[in-house]
């Protein structure tokens, strides 16, 4: 497994670099000016102006959301080990967002690091698969995701007192 980049989750303002907004608002100014200036020129019958500033407004927007998105499957990729440069590839290649819609589906978990012996495992791992370190609070019975503070298991209905759950997952419930 690639080593994930060390971008925490609660860092969501780094997740969109900088180059990306830049590139965005470029991309907004370029649409503007050739709908606004270009376009009209090429033009027999002029629409009116409420259609023309509804229309060039939420174009030039779609090209600066595309910018941000390509920015932000530029960081969000290396956070899941993923190929950057091959998801922003297919971004552009694939017409319409249509790149973007499959990185979305296609994305793995998050890869976090395990505090015990350091191996890269997956957000949803409840152990560390090298050194059997609990990593997350789980059901004793059916084996789900539970939170610390829950007393019951809320699939199976388990009473989760009885699992013996590590200390230091019952400190963070508290």
């Amino acid at each position: 497994m690639r080593t994930p980049e060390s971008i925490h989750g609660n860092d969501d303002t780094r997740l969109i670099p900088a180059w990306s907004m830049a590139a965005a608002a470029v991309a907004f100014v370029l649409v503007e000016y050739y709908f606004w200036l270009v376009f009209p020129r090429q033009q027999h019958h002029v629409a009116p102006l409420g259609l023309r500033i509804y229309l060039n407004i939420s174009w030039g927007l779609l090209a600066a959301i595309y910018f941000l998105m390509i920015g932000f499957i530029s960081k969000d990729a290396p956070r899941r080990s993923m190929s950057a440069r091959f998801w922003m590839l297919i971004c552009f290649v694939m017409p319409g967002g249509i790149g973007a819609v499959l990185y979305f589906l296609l994305r793995t978990p998050l890869v976090s690091t395990c505090p015990a012996c350091g191996t890269h495992v997956l957000g949803d791992f409840h152990f560390c698969p090298q050194c059997n370190y609990q990593l997350a609070a789980s059901c004793g019975s059916c084996f789900r995701t539970v939170r610390a503070t829950d007393q019951f298991c809320t699939r199976c209905g388990h009473e989760l007192a009885r699992d013996h759950m590590p200390a230091r997952l019952r400190v963070l419930g508290e």
